[in-house]
């Protein structure tokens, strides 16, 4: 028997880089030489169109977040070179914070460094040893990762199943009051959306308090923007909503939001926010420009769904099995791995780039191909990405043959 040494539990992740390496086949390693626009980039030579990114909306070319970051740059520097504890808070990160509550109609507004870390950092500061968090199956692993920080008992529900997780809370007979629920707007792989109004009815027979993420939904739904709650029209039933920038507001960043007034003691108990250094000036600066304009961005939205819905259209023409019905984020399902990777390879060849994810990071044991829309794409470019989809259709049924 092989001496088990540090490295012996990377060897499963070696053998199956060198089975990609073999195929010539490196999806997640995909280099884009030159970002063209928001919708196109140069990858290994090739002009080819984004269907991957999860730029909603389109914002990161927006020539005022740009100034805006620039001026910014020149004003303030590089970098905070600490934590929002220590010597990384500046003027703009709080003035940032301020216009998140506004735009949200909350009392605070906790902002981080990531949208891993809004995550990592709200949910550990909130639960403990002594807590429990009932969780949807198929959340994200920052959720995940946030619960093992914090050490809280952690109950998972059936996905999108308010039946489950009411069951789930009834078992927990008193604790159930002061349980933490944890659901996502609009989920990231298949792209559906929670069923928040039921989720919250649960709660309220129960008790408890529910955080949404609404990373992939922010922008996306609601009238102005603010996600599916908004859309549901049950925000006053959420407690703490969570985000991020790197989606719809095309920069790097996370928040969360509450009406709670002890959401700011999360700042001083908060291991991910105490001990990482904050935003950058410039990234800060952009937000706040693209922020204003994802509030104001109705046609945007629009804009977004009818491209959306052109693409799930053409694709269930086509014969494609979709994981949903249409949204921004449209996953394909694949069935064999080496089928997945054989198609997504090919796909990228032939000039359109999307997610290739593969099991255990898909919901179901196959691998999906995910799409993720932006509003910045022309109707040209979807019938594009649909004719390569068309040509390449005979792949996928001389392999189920």
């Amino acid at each position: 028997m092989q001496n088990h040494t540090l490295f012996s539990k990377l060897q499963p992740i070696a053998d199956a880089r060198q089975m990609l390496d073999q195929a010539g086949i490196d999806p997640f390693g995909t280099s884009m030489q030159n970002i063209i626009s928001p919708t196109e980039a140069l990858i290994d030579g090739r002009h080819t169109i984004l269907v991957g990114t999860n730029n909603y909306l389109g914002l990161t070319f927006d020539q005022e977040a740009i100034e805006a970051a620039r001026t910014t740059l020149q004003q303030l520097g590089t970098g905070t070179t600490g934590s929002r504890m220590a010597n990384g808070s500046f003027s703009l990160h709080r003035q940032l914070e301020i216009e998140f509550a506004e735009f949200y109609g909350q009392r605070d507004c906790i902002v981080f460094s990531t949208g891993y870390l809004a995550n990592l950092g709200v949910i550990s500061a909130l639960g403990n040893s002594r807590d429990v968090i009932v969780l949807d199956a198929d959340c994200h692993a920052s959720i995940y990762d946030g619960c093992k920080l914090g050490g809280a008992e952690v109950i998972r529900f059936k996905h999108n199943n308010p039946e489950d997780l009411a069951k789930r809370m009834r078992r927990l007979g008193e604790r159930a009051s002061q349980a933490l629920i944890i659901v996502e707007g609009l989920y990231s792989m298949l792209g559906d959306l929670a069923p928040l109004n039921e989720i919250a009815a649960v709660k309220r027979e129960h008790g408890g308090y529910l955080l949404v993420d609404e990373a992939h939904s922010l922008g996306v739904y609601g009238t102005t923007g603010r996600g599916v709650a908004q859309l549901q029209n049950c925000e006053d039933e959420v407690d703490f909503t969570v985000g991020t920038f790197s989606k719809s507001l095309g920069a790097t960043g996370g928040f969360c939001v509450s009406q709670h007034p002890e959401l700011d003691l999360i700042r001083y108990a908060s291991r991910p926010y105490i001990f990482t250094a904050s935003p950058t000036p410039s990234t800060i600066a952009s937000t706040r420009v693209t922020l204003r304009k994802l509030r104001d961005g109705k046609h945007l939205r629009e804009n977004l769904f009818v491209r959306a819905a052109q693409l799930h259209a053409g694709l269930a023409a086509i014969g494609y099995d979709l994981a949903s019905e249409v949204s921004p984020v449209i996953g394909i399902t694949i069935k064999g791995k080496e089928n997945a990777l054989a198609f997504w390879k090919q796909l990228l060849e032939s000039g359109a780039y999307c997610n290739l994810v593969l099991p255990p990071a898909t919901p179901s044991r196959n691998p999906l191909l995910r799409i993720s829309l932006s509003a910045a794409h022309t109707e040209q470019q979807i019938e594009q990405v649909l004719e390569i989809f068309k040509q390449l259709a005979p792949m996928l049924e001389q392999q189920a043959a």
